[in-house]
Order: structure tokens, then sequence, then C-alpha cells
């Protein structure tokens, strides 16, 4: 079988070997039709657009997205064609956790934010919600979890978010349609109706923070300070949108070495699954160089700062700082 794989995913290659010595590894934004016509399987990141412009006509019968979104993948047309496909939810979830704790840490070092005490507003609380709302409760914070397809007791509305929150931080898929669409879910009428002067976190998808209008809330004050890791029309990103932001990173929260590797193992498991082959055992994420030594800091193993020096330094340089991206664990290990 051949298998077309994103040349960014990192730690892969040694296991696919096991699997088949067809594999082919491609530039994500690069890979076109030609590319995956006679292939069985793709292994592709959000930079690749699966749909009937890639697919049409090809062999590939499966795909593997290591990663949690899947709004790159047309899955109308995917059921139409009748090529299965899977994502991993949940596989970074503990490097977005570890993200915003460094950056609520930093926001409290540098920006005068009162972590005790003051309100976490979480909107969207699946497995990285869920994991940022212990994060909020391990620094004192109050959290308020906002997430309307669960409409369960204990959760808000997104209203009451914009209203009492301190920090306000998204962790939604993006969907453009039904009646939870979350395309520019923080618009200008969201940002009009803040009751404090909050920091402002996105590190779900671009598109659902209007990022005209996240601009226009920091040059009016109404946001006090923004984090932004994804953004809109990447990797085009909005250079005076960088320059307003605290903490502007590549998207790249995500991006631990556990993070990938869990992403790796479960995109291999579908892989196998789906065709009935061996699973050629799981991938382990690659050692702290050696004499590491950690202090307790959470800063110490990653501090966000030094990705938002590195792009703001070099905006045009957004997709190869995120290729290219340094070893990075999410504990001492």
């Amino acid at each position: 079988m051949k298998i077309v794989v994103d040349d960014k995913i990192p730690y892969i290659r040694e296991a696919l070997a096991k699997i088949t010595p067809d594999v082919v590894y491609l530039r994500g934004m690069d890979m076109g039709a030609a590319d995956v016509r006679d292939a069985d399987a793709l292994i592709v990141r959000t930079r690749t657009r699966c749909d009937e412009r890639l697919l049409g006509g090809s062999s590939v019968k499966f795909i593997a997205t290591a990663t949690i979104g899947f709004d790159h993948l047309d899955t109308g047309y995917l059921a139409r064609a009748g090529i299965s496909w899977a994502n991993c939810p949940g596989c970074n979830a503990g490097s977005v956790a570890q993200y915003l704790r460094s950056a609520l840490l930093l926001l409290q070092r540098d920006c005068g934010l009162r972590l005790a005490g003051a309100t976490l507003g979480v909107v969207g609380c699946g497995h990285v919600g869920g994991k940022v709302c212990d994060v909020g409760r391990s620094l004192g914070m109050r959290v308020l979890a906002c997430d309307p397809p669960v409409g369960a007791p204990g959760y808000v509305c997104l209203d009451e978010i914009a209203l009492r929150a301190d920090v306000i931080t998204f962790h939604v898929p993006l969907t453009d349609s039904g009646p939870y669409a979350t395309r520019h879910l923080a618009d200008s009428r969201f940002f009009a109706s803040l009751g404090r002067r909050p920091f402002v976190v996105n590190t779900s998808r671009g598109a659902v923070v209007d990022n005209q209008a996240l601009k226009a809330a920091l040059l009016e004050g109404r946001v006090r300070q923004a984090v932004v890791d994804t953004w809109e029309n990447e990797p085009d990103i909005d250079p005076e949108l960088l320059r307003l932001v605290y903490i502007g990173t590549p998207h790249i929260a995500g991006y631990s070495a556990d993070g990938k590797v869990n992403a790796d193992n479960m995109a291999i498991d579908a892989l196998c699954r789906f065709f009935h082959l061996p699973n050629p055992g799981p991938i382990a994420p690659p050692p702290l160089p050696a004499g590491f030594a950690y202090t307790g800091d959470p800063l110490q193993l990653y501090d966000p700062l030094a990705d938002s020096r590195r792009l703001k330094a070099a905006p045009a340089m957004f997709e190869e700082l995120r290729g290219n991206y340094p070893l990075r664990r999410e504990s001492f290990a």
C-alpha cells in the first residue's frame, strides 16, 4: 500500500516504515491531485485541504489527520466518495493546557493580571477546554465554563462570559452552520458587550475570533491584552494585530512533543484498524537534553514569549517557524 504523509509530522517515519515501504513525504500545503492519485491513505495536518479537488479520481480510501480539528476535511465529499477518515481528539489537550498555564503566569508577571480570585471564562469544554478549566482552578481562579452543545447544569452562556470574565479563552472547533456555528463567535457585538477589560486568548481556530474586531477592541481599550496562537488567513496573518498582542505565536499551542506523539499514535492506530494491519507499536517522545535541571517553574519547561519574539521578528516566517518547531516537553521526563 502507498501512504502520502505531511513531511512536518515528526517522529512517525520509523513506525510507518514498518507498515509499508511505499511512503511519500510531502509539504502539506503543496499536496496536489497528482501526488495522491495512486495513494491508498493520507496522513495530513491542517494545511492540506482534503476535498474533491485533491481526491477526485484517486484511489485514496482513508485519511488520518494528526490534529484535533477537522475543518480542513470536506466531510460531505468524503462521505459521498466513500473515503473514511479519522482525527485525533484530545491528542494535544495537555500541550494547549501547558500553553495556557504559561500564558496566564506571564500575564500575571508582566500585564497586571492577578490570578488568585480572577474569573477565567472557558468557551468550549471538550478535551482541551476541560484541561484548561483545571489549569484555572489550580491557579486559584474562578472558572466559568461555556459549552452550548452540552447544555448541562453548571455551564453558562457566552453573554455571561462576556460580562463577568477577567480572562476569556476559546477552545471550540470552527463550524459554519448549525445552531452552534463558531465562525466569528467573538465578533464586534461580542467585544462591545464585555463587562470588564478582559484578557483574550485564542488557541482554537483563527476565524473563531474576528481578527478585525479583536484589533479594534485592543485599540479602543475594550480588551486589556491578547494572546493569539491561531489567526485568520494563516500564514498571511495581520501584521498590525501581531504587533498589538502581548503574545503572538504561529499556531503551535498544541505542538509539544508529547502532543505530537499522541497524534502520531492515534493516526497510526486508526490507519491500522481501517486496513486490518498489525500496529507497529507506540512511538515515545524524545527526552529533554542531557543535563536539563528542572526547578519546578512551568516557564522553564515552556515560555511562549520565546515563540512570540521569533514570530514578531519575522512574520513572513510563520509557516517555517511552525513546521520546524523545536523540542518542547510537557513535563520533566
